[in-house]
């Protein structure tokens, strides 16, 4: 099977200079529950930006590969993940954030 992509979408939070200070926090505990180093970062943050066409529907996307849907699964049924993912309930301020798997190339 081939890499699967885990994109967490986070709607416009209701206080962004808030959502930013928990979102720091947010990945801290990110590399310390999943045991991912301090300096590695396999995981990409995009913040959206407004254009003509008006302001994006979210303001960022969290993105991290996994070599295969099975070592995904896995990942999101243990305990560090699901307090990970707890965790990412409670800052969206804006509404729940939106959880999407993907492959590249589909």
């Amino acid at each position: 099977m081939s890499e699967v992509k885990l994109m967490v979408l986070y709607p416009h939070p209701a206080d962004v200079a808030q959502f930013d200070r928990d979102y720091a926090r947010h990945l801290d505990l990110l590399h310390e529950k999943m045991q991912i180093p301090r300096a590695a970062r396999p995981y990409s943050v995009t913040r959206f930006v407004e254009t003509p066409m008006g302001r994006p529907a979210y303001r960022q996307v969290f993105t991290m590969a996994f070599p295969s849907a099975e070592v995904l699964l896995q990942a999101m049924g243990s305990p560090a993940m699901q307090e990970v993912a707890a965790d990412a309930a409670r800052i969206s301020s804006g509404g729940p954030p939106l959880i999407l798997v993907g492959v590249e190339g589909a």
